[in-house]
This record gives C-alpha cells, sequence and structure tokens, in this order.
C-alpha cells in the first residue's frame, strides 16, 4: 500500500473506538485541526462549509419568523453579568476573563462571553418603550468560550465554539412560549431536514435548566454508541431577566409592564452530531442537502478513449451544474480512479458517477451511492431526474437508518438496577417515572455516569404547555419507588 493510499485510510473502528475514530474521520476529512492551545480547533474551509450550510437553512428560517441579525460585544463588563445572580453562580467556573489591555490594567474585569444575555438585555431595555416595540427578536452568530473543556473532541468538546444565540421579548408569557417552542421546531427541523438526524424534543430538569430560566427545552440526538448529545436549547426565561435589566413597556393603557424573554441557541455541535451519526469506517458520509460537493465524476480512460470519456464527463457535469447541483469532475491525471473513489469515500461525497468507454459506447452513466455502496445504471438522457431521485434516495437511507437507532434505542425500566443494567448493555434512553428528587439522578449518575437528559413535554400551546408529560397516576419513581408525577430519560451523554 502507497503512504497516499495509507493516509487516506480510516485506521480506528467506530464500534469499537468511537473516540479515536470520530477524530480521525474530522482530520482525514479536512474539516478541522487542532490549535496550538488546548480546547480549541482550527476549522479548516471544508469543515467550515458544512457550519455555512446550517447558517443557510436557519438564518433564513428566522427572518421568515421576524428574527433580526445583530451584533454585541465578546466582552462583556462583571458589573452587567453580576446583574443576574443565576448566571453568575452559573457560569462563573467556566468564564474566562480579561484584565488587562495593553499594558495597563483594567478598572473592571471583562468577562469573554459565555453566553450574551448579560449585554444584550441592557440594551433591549433601552430600545424598547412600548408595546407597539414588542416582539423583539433580534439573533447573533458569534463564537463564545467556556473554560470547561478538558479533553479537546472537535465540534462536540472545545472552549471556543461557534453558535446562533437568539434573544427576544414579548409583552405576555403565552407569546414568549410561543417563541420556544417556534425555534424548538425550527432546530428540529434542521437537524432532521439538513442533517437527517431525528431528534427527541422534551425540556431539561429543574435542577439542569439554563441559569436564571424558568424552562429550558431542548432536542436530543441518539448517538450510535448509545450516547445522547444535546443539540440545541431554547428557553423560556420568564421575567426573570427583564426584571434584573429593567425591560418593560407601557401597554396600551399606559401602564408600565414588565417583558418576559426568551433565548435560545444551536452550536456547531450538531456537526459533531452529523458526523458521528453518519461516517462509517471508509470516513465521512454527508447528507446531500449539506454537502459541499453532492456528485463527484469519475471519468475512466486508457490512452485511445480519453478524449471521448472525457468530453462525454464534461457534457455530463455541466448538465448537472445547470440543474443546480454541487458537482466535481475529477479528472486528475496523476490519480488512478481507485484512488479518487477512496479519497471522495472519505470525503463523503454522496452520489458518485463513473463514467468508462462503455457508458459512453451505451449513452449511460454508473451510479454510486456513498453510504452503502449501491450501484445502479441510468441513461444519460435522463440523467439530471436519476441523480435528483438518488440523492432523494441516500438522504433517506442516512435518515431511516438514524431512525431505526433510535426507535430500538428507547427502553422502559423500573428499579435502579434496571436503569443501571439497561444502560449498561444497551446504552440509549432508559424511560420511567421520576418523582422529581435530583437525588434520584445522582444514584444512576455516580454508579454510571448516565443523567436525565430530557424530560417529554406537553403539546405547544395551552396553560400546560412546556409542563412534564405525566406518567399514570398510580406511577412510582423508578429510582426511589416513591410516588412520581414526571417521566424522565436517562442516558449517558456527550
Amino acid at each position: 500500500m502507497s503512504d497516499d493510499a495509507q493516509d487516506l485510510g480510516i485506521t480506528e473502528s467506530k464500534s469499537h473506538k468511537p473516540g479515536e475514530w470520530y477524530a480521525e474521520v474530522v482530520q482525514k476529512a479536512d474539516l478541522a485541526d487542532y490549535a496550538p492551545m488546548g480546547g480549541f480547533i482550527v476549522t479548516k474551509p471544508r469543515g467550515y462549509a458544512l457550519w455555512e450550510g446550517i447558517q443557510d437553512a436557519l438564518d433564513g428560517w428566522f427572518k421568515e419568523t421576524g428574527v433580526d441579525n445583530a451584533y454585541f460585544p465578546m466582552f462583556i463588563p462583571e458589573s452587567f453579568l453580576e446583574r443576574e445572580k443565576d448566571i453568575v453562580e452559573g457560569f462563573d467556573p467556566e468564564v474566562a476573563w480579561v484584565t488587562q489591555g495593553g499594558h495597563d490594567e483594567l478598572e473592571e474585569r471583562l468577562a469573554v462571553r459565555p453566553t450574551s444575555e448579560s449585554i444584550i438585555a441592557p440594551f433591549m431595555a433601552d430600545w424598547i418603550r412600548s408595546h407597539r416595540d414588542l416582539p423583539m427578536r433580534l439573533n447573533q452568530w458569534c463564537s463564545v468560550v467556556r473554560w470547561e473543556a478538558t479533553e479537546t473532541k472537535p465540534f462536540f468538546r472545545t472552549k471556543e465554539f461557534l453558535w446562533q444565540e437568539g434573544h427576544t421579548a414579548h409583552a405576555t408569557d403565552g407569546e414568549a412560549w410561543e417563541e420556544v417552542w417556534t425555534r424548538l421546531d425550527q432546530y428540529a427541523r434542521v437537524l432532521e431536514e439538513v442533517l437527517a438526524v431525528p431528534v427527541l424534543r422534551g425540556r431539561k430538569p429543574d435542577h439542569d435548566k439554563f441559569p436564571g430560566a424558568e424552562t429550558t427545552t431542548c432536542v436530543e440526538a441518539l448517538m450510535p454508541d448509545g450516547k445522547s448529545v444535546q443539540s440545541a436549547t431554547s428557553h423560556h426565561l420568564g421575567q426573570s431577566f427583564a426584571e434584573a435589566f429593567d425591560i418593560t413597556f407601557a401597554d396600551e393603557a399606559e401602564d408600565e409592564q414588565t417583558a418576559f424573554t426568551t433565548s435560545w441557541g444551536l452550536s456547531w455541535r450538531a456537526l459533531g452530531a452529523m458526523i458521528m451519526t453518519h461516517s462509517d469506517d471508509q470516513g465521512l458520509v454527508l447528507p446531500p442537502t449539506i454537502a459541499p460537493t453532492q456528485v463527484v465524476i469519475v471519468p475512466i480512460w486508457q490512452a485511445d478513449t480519453k478524449e471521448d470519456v472525457l468530453e462525454y464527463s464534461e457534457g455530463i457535469a455541466t448538465d448537472l451544474e445547470t440543474a443546480g447541483f454541487s458537482v466535481e469532475l475529477d479528472d486528475r491525471d496523476e490519480r488512478n480512479p481507485g484512488f479518487k473513489f477512496n479519497e471522495h469515500e472519505l470525503n463523503g461525497v454522496p452520489l458518485r458517477l463513473e463514467i468508462g468507454p462503455n457508458e459512453v459506447d451505451d449513452e449511460e452513466v454508473t451510479l454510486v451511492h456513498r453510504p452503502d455502496s449501491e450501484q445502479t445504471v441510468a441513461d444519460r438522457d435522463g440523467i439530471v431526474d436519476a441523480v435528483d431521485a438518488h440523492l432523494d434516495q441516500i438522504f433517506e437511507k442516512l435518515y431511516d437508518a438514524a431512525a431505526a437507532n433510535l426507535d430500538e434505542n428507547v427502553r422502559e425500566a423500573h428499579s435502579p438496577e434496571k436503569i443501571l443494567g439497561t444502560i449498561g448493555q444497551h446504552g440509549g434512553y432508559v424511560k420511567t417515572p421520576w418523582c422529581g428528587d435530583e437525588a434520584c439522578e445522582t444514584v444512576i449518575k455516580d454508579e454510571i455516569a448516565a443523567e436525565i437528559v430530557m424530560q417529554p413535554v406537553d403539546d405547544q400551546g395551552g396553560a400546560s404547555a412546556g409542563e412534564p408529560v405525566r406518567p399514570d397516576e398510580d406511577a412510582t419513581c423508578g429510582v426511589c419507588d416513591e410516588p412520581a408525577d414526571e417521566i424522565a430519560y436517562f442516558a449517558k451523554s456527550y
């Protein structure tokens, strides 16, 4: 085996060493590299293109639903953070501080933003005067820093990460709840319709909600190794931030009212979930909906057929590009077809078209699916429709496999021993009634590092929106056997 071929190959096994395998896929597929400072990564152009795919989808949906983009400073004065005590207590261990500028010590420490509620809320308070200014919906695309990552895992665990954070203010509690659900649905949509990753919608238990929030809702995705990934969150902040930062408005009767606020965010952790869900021991696997290159054409020729094969391939490439597909024609002379196949498989190109002299003579094209190497032949005249149909099939394969993994790995158990045994043997989610006491989570967490990652919630709308789904009236807690009025999903998580 040549050095080049060995460099292309994935040497770790997804099933046996998922952590090492994941790191190798990210690097060899040219998505990211490790920065010289621990906990940071360099996002390479191919990796950033995937983030742009998420941005393009979400940003359009945000704007369709009344959100305006803005940008706020990355530094937050310490006095601003301290105005909301729960934020201070919740993020203090993770905050990076700037204490010196140039040669001068700063009069007040500046936090490198761990999240931006404390810098955005004061400006909302200035900009909102009347009920006519509501709702106010702001979003920013930026990075945040949380000094917590001990082991760097690209897109999953880094001290700095890219995300978007939305911040809104509303006249009523009901309108704020509608906002929370709108954003959670958009997050579920981008994961399911763009990344082909099915998710569970729910809320976090009260002891694990966002600091200062009344309720934190979330979407959770199950990885093939049985661990859950919190892929996005949408928080109902009630009036706590509005009271702390004096976000008030004059209602129609000119009486002063306190606003209700929300915040919501999705980070590049969603990319990590996609990579880990779909990729395999040959490398990266990407859904066509986000792949920077959807189709690669690999011409196969001998000296006497090169001109005809390339002319035929170029015509197909032109037709596909004109139809709106992202296409690469790999006509490199210095690489043989086998090398090209392996390289494009490693890079996750969803669909490969192979064109040799036989295809030219028969006016056909050979199509190969990246996820499972399924091979079919299509007529040249119908290649645009064929490619469109095959890209849809590839997306469905990826989504269906991930959905089957999720469906097969939600189990029920009712006793600490059965909860621990089920997670230990199978991974995945264990659903059980819960009394609401954090101590019962600790029993499981201390034994097997699994926790309550989600509680199913009531459907959107109505007075009970956001409230946990209730078990049967006579249900007892799966850990302590005391009466239970909530349902919990236990799992190990990233």
